[in-house]
């Protein structure tokens, strides 16, 4: 599939920008692609810590040294005045929707900020992607969005592929995730809007969410706490480097699914979901062995600190999966791209950050 969206002079929306994904998406484009224009959205919501989505931030400020390429809007995609009034302003060439309410656990007890953030806000974007062909316009050229790994639930086939069936999640933030792929292919197949659905699978590295396991762990063993390993440390996790997801993040921007019409006359969606991990699962107790080793290295920890008194093995949580682990074939056969940053190197990239941002 050859690539079909030159990104040098068009104007981008990445939504979602202060996030961890997000703004190291703004950052590779401000470094790779020029000229470009990039507009920012974010609501910059306090479900982690927003020290360290000010510190994103800094960093595309700094990156953007001041030129017009980089436009932040503070605002919710849920806000449907704002989010038409960017579309008209700016014209969008190519639109990420990476604005989601994250994180599996927290859904259990706050249903309602996923149904505001990932239902009604990506049924906004969808609809300004609609009418930004109204009137004979160009419009948009490709809508990418994020998707998640936690679609597939507890399904027992492994390696998990695009092709299986994902009828049965087990959170409220999967079967929200499952939702924008359902409204995507609608609004593909009716307004014929190329659109290109990316499941990720478990993202870390430095400045990431504090609300995943591996900065958790770090933030307890730090102050002395006991970490809990979940399902006695026999869940498998196919982590991906954050570099990895927006390399490939960058490569989908480019080649947008092509418009075709059926024997019937009507557009066949130009639609497509890809799945984006290391496709090396690594068991969780390696993680942990990995990560004290270089939280060590990094000075984060002492030389002597005893993490077997700190560790504690301790059943499944509801709404978690014992493996998740991605079939990258077709993200490998379309982009000539897999994932390939080993663990080891990852998470010493994450130790050395957390040394420098906490510790520095």
């Amino acid at each position: 599939m050859k690539s079909n969206i030159d990104l040098k002079g068009k104007c981008v929306l990445v939504t979602g920008a202060a996030g961890f994904i997000g703004a190291n998406l703004v950052l590779k484009l401000l470094k790779e692609v020029n000229p470009i224009k990039v507009v920012g959205l974010d609501n910059v919501n306090d479900y982690y810590d927003t020290s360290i989505k000010d510190y994103r931030l800094r960093l595309i400020e700094t990156e953007a040294k001041g030129d017009n390429n980089w436009v932040f809007v503070k605002g919710s995609i849920a806000d449907k005045a704002l989010v038409d009034k960017l579309f008209k302003e700016y014209n969008f060439d190519v639109v990420v929707n990476l604005a989601a309410q994250a994180g599996v656990r927290y859904s259990i007890d706050h249903p309602d900020v996923y149904i505001e953030a990932n239902l009604i806000g990506f049924y906004n974007i969808l609809e300004a992607c609609r009418h930004s062909y109204d009137n004979g316009n160009k419009g948009v050229e490709h809508l990418v969005y994020a998707s998640s790994s936690s679609v597939y639930g507890s399904n027992k086939k492994v390696p998990y592929s695009i092709e299986d069936k994902v009828d049965n999640p087990v959170s409220l933030y999967a079967a929200t995730k499952k939702s924008n792929e359902l409204l995507a292919h609608a609004y593909s197949k009716l307004y014929n809007i190329p659109s290109t659905g990316l499941r990720f699978f478990t993202v870390y590295g430095p400045a990431g969410r504090p609300d995943m396991a591996y900065f958790g762990f770090t933030n307890k063993l730090i102050k002395g706490e006991t970490i809990k390993i979940f399902n006695f440390g026999n869940c498998k996790r196919d982590f991906t480097f954050v570099d990895d997801i927006v390399e490939g993040v960058k490569r989908v921007m480019e080649k947008a699914p092509a418009k075709q019409v059926g024997e019937d006359g009507l557009p066949i969606p130009p639609y497509a979901i890809y799945n984006i991990g290391n496709s090396n699962p690594e068991n969780l107790l390696d993680f942990v062995k990995i990560l004290q080793e270089e939280l060590v290295s990094a000075g984060v920890l002492p030389k002597d600190y005893d993490f077997e008194a700190h560790k504690e093995l301790v059943p499944m949580q509801a709404g978690d999966v014992p493996v998740t682990y991605a079939d990258t074939s077709s993200l490998e056969r379309d982009f000539g791209f897999r994932p390939n940053t080993s663990l080891r190197e990852g998470l010493r990239k994450f130790a050395k950050w957390y040394k420098e941002f906490y510790l520095g």
